[in-house]
Formats: structure tokens, sequence, C-alpha cells
């Protein structure tokens, strides 16, 4: 198990969000946060609250990095040329383990970090256990032999809940997925608004 894999869905309960649009997450029935407070009327958030809020929420999304990891990630994302926040889910969705999500090879984006980290994934050819590593559009991965055959894959790719983006092509026959392009955020399917705009405030304060 992934070390955030059984508390995965209190994130959703702190956000009063199903961030990644799962049925069977606990906000689909209840949208007010955890502990004994939870429904009580919220008052207006502050600026700060709000860019910490959007950080949270998008640091979440991510198979909850950790504050160092996505920090990082901030800091390659503001040298960049162009729009930061663009950068920022550009730099995001070229994660390995998000391509493998983004692709439906696993079921969510815990199991993605995990399955990579197993060695059951290649890349351009060669098997690759870091799940942080980036892609570039034309890379291509695929699954091992004895990955294909997993129960948790097919189940995944048969999954209905979410379609594969069109910066991604996908082959379910034969398990193989290449990276066409890297995305903006408008091409990212997040079941929720995400501000990334909002983390970047956030970290230039």
């Amino acid at each position: 198990m992934t070390k955030r894999a059984n508390a995965k869905y209190k994130i959703d309960r702190r956000m009063g969000e199903n961030i990644w649009g799962r049925p069977k997450s606990p906000v689909n029935k209840r949208e007010y946060g955890p502990g004994q407070h939870g429904q009580r009327r919220k008052g207006k958030m502050s600026d700060f609250g709000t860019q910490l809020k959007a950080k949270q929420k998008l640091k979440g999304y991510y198979a909850n990095l950790s504050e160092r990891q996505f920090r990082k990630t901030y800091d390659e994302a503001i040298r960049l040329t162009g729009d930061s926040s663009e950068n920022l889910i550009g730099l995001l969705e070229r994660r390995l383990d998000m391509v493998v999500y983004r692709s439906k090879f696993v079921p969510t984006i815990f199991a993605a970090r995990q399955f990579v980290s197993h060695g059951h994934v290649k890349v351009n050819g060669k098997r690759v256990t870091i799940a942080s590593i980036r892609l570039r559009a034309g890379d291509t991965i695929e699954l091992t032999d004895k990955a294909k055959g997993l129960a948790t894959v097919l189940e995944a790719v048969q999954l209905a809940e979410r379609d594969t983006p069109d910066y991604i092509e996908v082959d379910h026959k034969g398990m193989t997925a290449r990276l066409v392009r890297i995305p903006a955020l408008s091409d990212v399917p997040y079941p929720v608004q995400m501000q990334p705009n909002l983390v970047v405030e956030y970290y230039s304060r």
C-alpha cells in the first residue's frame, strides 16, 4: 500500500469536494468537512486561505505530493518562459505516474505511483521505477508482460468514470500509450475546478 492510500478520501472531505470524481468519495453523501464541527457555517475565507486551499487541493490531487516535491515543481515552473500557472500544470501532468493514470492503466493516481515503483512500466523500452520522472512529448510507455494480465489493469481499462484525454494516445489492446503534447490547463480533465494561478500567488507572497 502507498502511504496515503488509506487516507486519500480525507483529502476529499477536507476540501469539501470530490477532487478525483470517484463514485466512492464520502463527499457524494455529505459535503461538509470532517469532525464534530464540520457542519458549522463557514465564514468568508481570506485571500491567504483561498490560496492555501487551492494549493492543498492541487497538491492532494497528484497523490498528495510532499510539500518539498510540490514546491520544487513550482520553482521549476516559474523559471520556464510563459505563464507560470500553465507551466505548473504541464510539469505535473508530465509525471510518469500521472500519464499511467490518465491512460487508464490503473484506477487511481495513488495506485499509479505504486504501479510504477513496482517496476510494471517501461518508458521508451526501458523499465522505470521512479514515479516522478517527467516524460517529453513523443515519449511512449508500455506495461510489462506480467502487468498486462493483472486484474487491476484489466478492470481499470473498463472504468466508465473517466476518459483518456486527447493529449495522450492510448492502445489498450497493446497496453501502450504516448504523450502527444504537453497539455494546457484547459486540456486537463479535472473533475473539479483547479486554480493554479492562486497556487502561484500563494508561493510568490
